[in-house]
């Protein structure tokens, strides 16, 4: 469907650089009274503003028009059971500012907890020119209705059914949009990272826990009941039914597994190779149904490539067998993606709010230097 003349201009101003009214017409293919409109209508939300060229020889300078990416922010942010992180962007999709807490237990008490989440975005807030927040994206552990609300976490149970995003939306005056973490990772590296550019990608987040994103036609699935990609129960038989966590015998933790199993120590390299024939058998269910073009690896256990995403790639070919080639690769956004998707999903679900005009697409995210 053919976009509205302002947003089509307002999107060639926000993606690429300053243009007049004549650059303006050309790229758009539109009349030089639809451009002027346009921009009139854009003028009035403050969203480009026109300033004179360098002067090209006797004649008056054309007026450039810019946007203007500077009049809102928005923010993701991703709540950990001991962690917060805050990534900020002006309307351009321009990173601007990026903060972390740690050392915090958001998985007790919401309302109290909810204290240390508004603190460290006001901080990251407090140090940018006062700017109005536009939209917010929040990353919560769980499985999340399209509401926002949480509806079981076995990581934050007592923030299940609480009204986040009325309460966030309320402290910040700006829509809120709340969204499962591995879904979020899985929209932020389909959107700017190692999946950006497919558009049927699995994403699988192997850490303490084991889950799968999806994105199917380019666009995230959540399933009829908000679980999609909740994979680990089903897939392996080593987990802690309680909390979801994997279950190590030879070691505490998959960091001292993978330690050990560098050391040669037998009892590590056994329960590694069962640990990734298992992942290797529930990926090739999920990934012979849905036929992925890649499939991205993320989470704490990513940048083990010898240890596990070798091997994975190995025992997955022999389950899918010659017909298909599928790329396993390590993500590219490590442990800031679920953050990055937060903020990729504010622009997604706000975009009226954001730009007054229209629904206009996710700018791409530039991330800080």
């Amino acid at each position: 469907m053919q976009r509205a003349i302002p947003v089509r201009v307002a999107l060639r101003l926000r993606d690429a650089e300053p243009a007049g009214i004549t650059t303006l017409a050309h790229d758009l293919g539109l009349s030089r009274t639809s451009i002027e409109n346009a921009l009139a209508q854009l003028s009035t939300h403050d969203l480009v503003v026109g300033e004179l060229g360098a002067p090209r020889g006797s004649g008056r300078p054309a007026r450039q028009y810019r946007f203007r990416s500077d009049i809102g922010l928005v923010a993701g942010v991703d709540i950990g059971v001991h962690s917060i992180r805050v990534v900020v962007a002006d309307l351009a999709g321009r990173t601007v500012a990026i903060h972390g807490a740690t050392g915090v237990d958001t998985a007790e008490d919401p309302s109290s907890q909810l204290d240390a989440v508004t603190a460290c975005l006001h901080e990251t807030l407090d140090r940018l020119a006062p700017t109005q927040l536009r939209a917010l994206g929040v990353s919560l552990p769980g499985i999340v209705d399209p509401t926002g609300r949480l509806l079981a976490s076995v990581i934050f149970p007592a923030w299940v059914g609480f009204d986040l995003a009325e309460k966030l939306g309320h402290d910040f005056g700006c829509p809120v949009v709340i969204d499962n973490g591995v879904r979020l990772a899985t929209v932020a590296e389909h959107h700017l990272g190692a999946g950006r550019g497919f558009d049927d990608m699995l994403y699988l987040s192997v850490g303490t826990r084991v889950a799968a994103g999806l994105i199917i036609g380019g666009e995230p699935r959540r399933g009829a009941h908000d679980v999609a990609g909740d994979i680990g129960r089903t897939a392996f038989r080593g987990l802690d039914q309680r909390t979801g966590q994997i279950r190590w015998h030879s070691a505490a933790s998959a960091k001292e597994v993978f330690a050990l199993a560098r050391q040669g120590d037998r009892s590590a390299l056994a329960e590694l190779e069962r640990f990734i024939e298992e992942l290797a058998h529930g990926l090739a269910g999920v990934a012979m149904a849905i036929d992925p073009a890649i499939v991205v690896v993320g989470g704490g256990m990513s940048l083990a490539k010898e240890e596990l995403l070798d091997p994975l790639r190995r025992r997955l070919a022999e389950h899918i067998g010659p017909t298909v080639t599928l790329p396993v690769i390590a993500s590219r956004l490590g442990e800031q993606a679920a953050v990055h998707g937060a903020l990729v999903a504010a622009f997604r679900d706000c975009a009226a709010h954001i730009y007054s005009v229209g629904d206009l697409p996710p700018p791409t995210i530039i991330p800080a230097n």
